[in-house]
Order: structure tokens, then sequence, then C-alpha cells
């Protein structure tokens, strides 16, 4: 007979591109329905089946045979019956389970044969064969006591597998309490031998000793990795779970030792250059034994150093966010100390490997810890990335520290320290890109193309022009030296983000406590600034200087920056400066010997930038107004800064030949000196005589005394009184450096003026007149002090 043929055929690829989306999307809708709709009835049905066990169980009928009785030479029905007892009665339907209830009521089934039974329901055909095994299960008494089968090794016979059993009685609950009852005397037996507590001294000992283990074991992993760093690296992460040491009498201490162990590991076996990830084709392509030894180091050391810093990081989270951890083996206390440990590891890191990987992540965790409430972390944080700054010859992490800092300074709204942006006072930037028209004027040299050989040159010649032009390339590979225009492009690109967060602060939080620090960076890197934003930056230096709201020191600073512009590219504006000429003249007196004497440093800059630099704008009446303000001013500063002020009048006196009128004591022209006059052009200083310079020769410090003389007699260059090279030669900022009194000491030490003896030395009365004498005598005999002084009773009165 011919098979019948199935109508329905799969359909196509092409039919099932015409069917339109929405009805696959409905026919998959559908059949995830019946799925999850045929899925709960089975469960339904499961649960109601077992219900149904449980009821028949707790009604099962007295047994008639006993169970106990062993069937010799039936081993096999015996493990048929043991495999039945394990079937899973939740197949069976609520039907059946009713069946069996009415028949388990009936003494009829339970005396006939139960292999003769037939089945229950015609309909049902698949569970017949579940009841029948079932109803062959034997029934147990309730009386008897339950049996545990405890299952033991099989046995293997010619018949196969045997699994044995052995029955397990149930302890009954009098046993139970009786072995609670000796176990709790058991207990009480021990617990009155408790163990002895330890003194002090003994915890200490004890300390010290585990203390002792946990060093000569880092120490013994550390020796390890430096020996080998290749072989060994899987000992870095035994070292770094030395981090979670769990033991409180050492927890902190081996936490801080490790932390540093770590940090000086990574210093030394870390590569000078850094190791990116493997490709796939890099995988899987066959390479050597010490190329594959190679690679397993130096993805097992950037592994571990990824999870030492994450260790480091967690360790500042936990004590920014005071959390106890879960062990309680850290105190509270104890967070600080780690964290310092920690941030000082960091800190060594991104100065020391700033070429490794994770660099950037080091800066953003060290960036915000700069303006942190701890003065300690702070500093530390701001001198390693000073550090950073003055090592860094090209420019690249210095870049990415610059970024971090200027973001995070407008993120707070410019309410952070000042040290984070004097740090940008060490930055080592001295030469920018220029405009394009000037680089295109001196372009770099490029090999000749092979048609302009061929059109050029002769055979010969092409043959050694190539020959020149690989020697070219060799030697420029084996510099090994970074190209100066790459250098120029970060420093370029370092700068113009450190203006803009200059000039941000300038425009929108000019009375800040960041000002003197964009102040002194402005009159740092002022050359270097764009010639566009000359006239407006003038506006805003003079507008902050007339406010009257800046101290001295940032007026010092506007003037100081000011100048920096016009000694630069400002040469070619016609602007004309003498406001801030006055102003400095004006405030040169507020400088003395205390506080304001710091002063003296930025003021010897500004004047060695505002009239010696600029001999050639500055006419002979001010220059004579200065020399005559600063012979005053030395008289009321400390001997460093008389150095310097006085140096800087020589320099004068040399740039301005006239000048040496102001030696002369008989007045040249018209009109009075005015000293009170803030006006240098016009208070006629001319006609006045430097006087204070005789003064100065009577100073108790010896190199003021003979620089004051060298001036006294006209600053020459030979002859008697001409300074030494060694002070000559210097500037005035490095002579006063040099004589600094920052440690309290003069130098060179000042000579004590040793006064006459005397022959006689007069003790006693001598000193006076003998009717003076017997006149103090007498009236002193002439005091009462016959009556008792109670200072309590006055004091009692005061306290009231």
């Amino acid at each position: 007979m011919k098979a019948r043929r199935n109508k329905k055929q799969v359909p196509s690829f092409r039919k099932l591109l015409k069917t339109s989306k929405v009805k696959l999307e409905n026919k998959l809708k559908n059949k995830q329905f019946k799925q999850q709709s045929t899925l709960k009835k089975y469960r339904k049905e499961q649960r109601k089946l077992r219900q149904a066990v449980k009821d028949a169980v707790s009604k099962k009928p007295m047994p008639l045979e006993d169970p106990k009785e062993k069937r010799p030479g039936k081993r096999i029905e015996r493990e048929e019956e043991e495999q039945e007892e394990a079937l899973p009665l939740d197949m069976m339907d609520e039907d059946d389970l009713q069946l069996m209830k009415e028949l388990g009521q009936r003494a009829s089934f339970l005396t006939r044969d139960l292999s003769s039974s037939e089945p229950v329901h015609a309909k049902k055909r698949k569970h017949e064969s579940i009841i029948d095994k079932y109803e062959k299960i034997p029934r147990t008494m309730q009386a008897a006591p339950e049996k545990e089968l405890i299952h033991l090794l099989p046995i293997k016979d010619k018949s196969g597998i045997i699994p044995q059993t052995r029955e397990k009685p149930v302890i009954d609950n009098s046993k139970d309490e009786e072995d609670q009852e000796e176990e709790m005397d058991q207990e009480e037996d021990i617990i009155e031998d408790p163990i002895r507590e330890l003194t002090i001294e003994e915890h200490l000992i004890e300390r010290k000793k585990k203390l002792q283990e946990k060093k000569m074991h880092i120490a013994a992993l550390a020796s390890a990795i430096l020996s080998d760093p290749e072989s060994n690296i899987k000992k870095l992460k035994e070292l770094r779970s030395m981090l979670m040491e769990q033991d409180p009498d050492v927890a902190v201490t081996v936490r801080k030792l490790v932390i540093v162990s770590l940090m000086e590991l990574f210093k030394d076996i870390t590569p000078s250059y850094k190791i990116r990830p493997l490709t796939e084709a890099e995988k899987s392509t066959k390479t050597r034994k010490e190329t594959q030894k190679l690679r397993e180091f130096e993805e097992g050391l950037v592994s571990q150093y990824k999870f030492y810093l994450e260790n480091l990081e967690q360790m500042v989270k936990d004590w920014k966010q005071r959390k106890l951890k879960k062990s309680n083996v850290v105190s509270l206390k104890a967070y600080k100390g780690l964290a310092e440990v920690a941030v000082k590891s960091l800190c060594e890191l991104l100065v020391a490997l700033p070429h490794f990987n994770f660099h950037n992540n080091i800066i953003v965790l060290i960036v915000p810890l700069m303006n942190d409430m701890s003065k300690l972390i702070s500093e530390m944080c701001c001198e390693a990335v000073k550090k950073l700054f003055k090592q860094d010859r090209l420019g690249q992490a210095s870049l990415g520290v610059i970024k971090v800092i200027s973001g995070f300074v407008k993120g707070r709204n410019y309410e952070v320290r000042p040290e984070m942006l004097k740090t940008f006072l060490c930055l080592r930037i001295k030469e920018i890109e220029v405009k394009k028209d000037t680089e295109d004027i001196n372009k770099p040299k490029k090999f000749m193309t092979f048609k302009e050989k061929r059109k050029t040159l002769s055979r010969m010649q092409r043959k050694w022009k190539k020959a020149e032009e690989k020697l070219e390339r060799e030697l420029r590979e084996a510099e090994a030296s970074e190209s100066t225009e790459k250098k120029l492009k970060l420093h370029t690109e370092t700068l113009n983000i450190v203006f803009v967060t200059y000039f941000r602060i300038l425009k929108k939080a000019q009375r800040s406590p960041l000002l003197p620090a964009v102040l002194e960076g402005l009159a740092k890197f002022a050359h270097l600034i764009n010639v566009e934003f000359f006239d407006d930056l003038l506006i805003v230096l003079h507008t902050l200087i007339e406010s009257g709201d800046l101290s001295y020191r940032e007026n010092l600073h506007c003037v100081q920056t000011a100048f920096h512009i016009l000694s630069g590219q400002g040469d070619v504006l016609n602007i004309d400066p003498m406001k801030f000429y006055t102003h400095l003249y004006k405030t040169l007196f507020n400088l003395h010997a205390g506080a304001t004497n710091e002063g003296v440093e930025i003021v010897l800059q500004c004047l060695d930038v505002m009239l010696t630099k600029r001999r050639k704008q500055v006419s002979q009446q001010r220059a004579f107004a200065f020399i005559k303000r600063l012979s005053t001013l030395a008289l009321h500063v400390l001997p460093n800064s008389s150095i310097g002020i006085l140096a800087t009048n020589r320099m004068l006196m040399h740039t301005f030949p006239k000048t040496d009128l102001l030696l002369d004591n008989e007045s040249q022209g018209s009109g009075v000196f005015l000293p009170e006059l803030d006006e240098p052009e016009y208070c006629n200083a001319q006609n006045t005589a430097l006087w204070e310079l005789h003064a100065l020769r009577r100073h108790y410090h010896p190199v003021v005394q003979r620089i004051a003389a060298h001036l006294i007699a006209g600053a020459p260059s030979e002859g008697s009184h001409a300074l030494k090279p060694e002070l000559s030669r210097r500037t005035a900022l490095e002579l006063f450096e040099t004589y600094s009194m920052a440690a309290m000491t003069f130098n060179p030490p000042v000579e004590s003026l040793n006064s006459k003896r005397k022959d006689k030395v007069l003790q006693g009365d001598s000193f006076l007149n003998e009717d003076l004498n017997q006149l103090i005598k007498r009236h002193c005999k002439k005091v009462a002090t016959q009556l008792p002084l109670d200072f309590a009773r006055y004091f009692k009165t005061s306290l009231q």
C-alpha cells in the first residue's frame, strides 16, 4: 500500500520572504503562548498528583503479609522492588489516586492476587504500569520503627552489579535527650578549663614575633621576584594577597609594608615601554619559548599592576567614606594611615612610571587629592605633580595632568586650593609653535622623488644620493630622540589649556584666592601669550590694581605680568606703561623688614624688566627717581634685600651714566626734590643727593658696607673701590638668594663689637653719691612692714 504523503509541506525560503513580518510575529507569539499554557497545565497536574500521593500515604491500610519475610533465591526481584521504590510518584493523575483510595478500603482488593488485576481505566493506558508498580510496593506497619537504609559499596556478580544496603534504626527522642545532656556535661567540663589570657607584655611579644615572620615572608617573596621576574611573576599575586591580611594584631602594619614593597617592585621590574594587549592573530600564531615566556610575564605584570592600583584606590575610598568593613580587622582610625601610604605609593608611581600602562588612571586619582582637606595628602600630591612637570622633557605626561586639573578646577567652580594652580609654574615650557606662515618659510628637508632625480642627476649621482638618504634615515632612527615638532606641538596644546584656565579665573573669579597664583603664572608665561590678547589683558590688570582689592604681592604680580608682556612680543605695540611705573614707584615703601620683605624678590624682577631691559624707553628723570627711592628703601629691609637693592642701583648707574649727579651735594636745574610725590617724572629727583649711602656705609653687615662704599665712589669697575668678582658678576636676584636670612644666620657672620674693658669694675653703691646713698637708706628704713599682709582676702574680693 502506498504511503500517504503529507500534504503540508515546509515553506521555501522565497515564500518566507514574501510572508509579512506581522504574520511571522503573530505565529511566533501564538507558539510561545501555547508552550506557556501547556507548561502551566502540566505544573498544575503535577501539583495535584503530589497532594494526592501525600493523602494516600497517610491512609495506608494494614498489610496482610509480613514485609520482613525474605524470599530466598529471588535477589533479582528484590532489586526490582528497590528500583520501584525509587520511582517518581508525581506522574499519577488525580483520578488514579481516587480509585486507589477506594480500592484500599476493600478487603477483596487486598486478598486477591495482585498480578491478576486488570487496568482500572481503559482510556489512560499510559498510567497502567505506574499503578501496578505502586500496588506492588509492600505496606509497613505504623507501629513498626522507621528504618533508614545506608547504601554500601555494590558487589559485582555473574548476574551483574548487586547493590548493598544496611538498615539503620532511628534513634529515640529519649536517647537523643540523654546524649544532649551528656554533651552538655562534657561542654561544662571543657568550660571549666578556659584558655589563659595573655598579659600586655606577652601580647606585645607575640605580636612582635608574628610581625617578624610576616616581614621575612615579604622579604623572601620580594627578593625572589627581583632575582628572576619572568619566572617568579606569579609570586606577585601571593604578595598582593597579603594586602588582605586578617590578623587584627598585625593587619595594619603588614598592609603598609606590602603596599610599599609592591610599589618598589613595580618601579624595578617594569619595562621602559608600554605593554599593549595581544591581537587574536598574534595569539593564534606559534612562537618560540622565549617569546611565549616574555608574553606571559608582560601579561601577568599588567594584570597584577592593575589589581594593585585597584587595591590602593579602594583604600583611599574606604578612608573617604568612613565605612567599616564586615571583617572588622582594621579600625576606622587606621584607615587614614593606610590611605596616606596608598597615596604616597600612587605619587611615587606617577613620577616613576609616566610611560607605563594606567598612568592616566593614576592622574585621575591624584588630581582630586591635590584639593583634599588633609594638608599632608594635598601637599604630597602637589609635590608629586611638580616633580613630574620638572622631569617631563617631552610633555606628554604634563599635558595629561594639565587637562585633568583644568577640568577639575572648572567643575568645582574655581573653589580649589591655590597650590593646584601653583604647580603650573613648574612646567618646562620655553618655546611653542609659531604661526603657520613662519613655519612655511623653514620647511623640513624632504627627500627627492625618483622623477626629480632622473631629471637633475646622472646615474652615478642617483646612486650616491640613494645611499646618502638611506644613511640619514638610519641616523634618525639611531638617535631615538623625540622630534622637535612633536615636542612643540605638545607644549603649545599644554600652554593653551593653562591660559584658558587663567583667563577664565580673571574673567569670572577676580576675588578668588586663586588670583595670586594666576597672576604669578601669567608673569612667567606672559612672553608666550598671543599678541591678540595683549590690549585686553593689560586693561584687566590695570583694573585689578585700581580696584584696591588685591594684596601688595598680588599688585606686584600684576605689574610684573604687564612688563613681561611688553618686553616680549609687545615691543611692536604702541602701548604706554607709565601707569604701571607710577604704581610700582608709589608702593615701594610698603616693603619693610617684616612680612613684606619677601616681596623684594618680585620688585627686583620688575625693576630688571622695567628699567634695565627697557632702557631706551626710560627717561633720565624716571631713573633718578627710582635710584633715590630705592636707596631710601635699602634702609628699611633685611641685609639680603639691601644687597639686592644696592646691586640694582649699581646696574642703573652703569646703564644711565648721568645719574652720578646724585653723588654731588649741589643741586642742578630748577625745583626742589619732592619725596612725597608719587609721580617719578615730576618729583625733581635730580636736585637731591644719595645721603642714604653714608648711613649704609656704617651698616652692621659687611657686604652692605662694601657695596655702599663702592656706590659712593661712583661704582667703578677698576681700582681700590671696585667690587670683587663674586659680587660684581652676580645679578641682584642671585645676591638676594645667596645672602638670604631664611636660616636665621648672617652670611658672612657679623663681627661682634668688643667694648673696651675697664680696669676697675664698680659694684653696688659705688655708682652713687655718698649723700644720695644715705638719703636712700633713710627712706628705706621708714617703710612700715609691721602689719600682716592678707593676700587671700584681696584675692577673694577680686574673684567676686
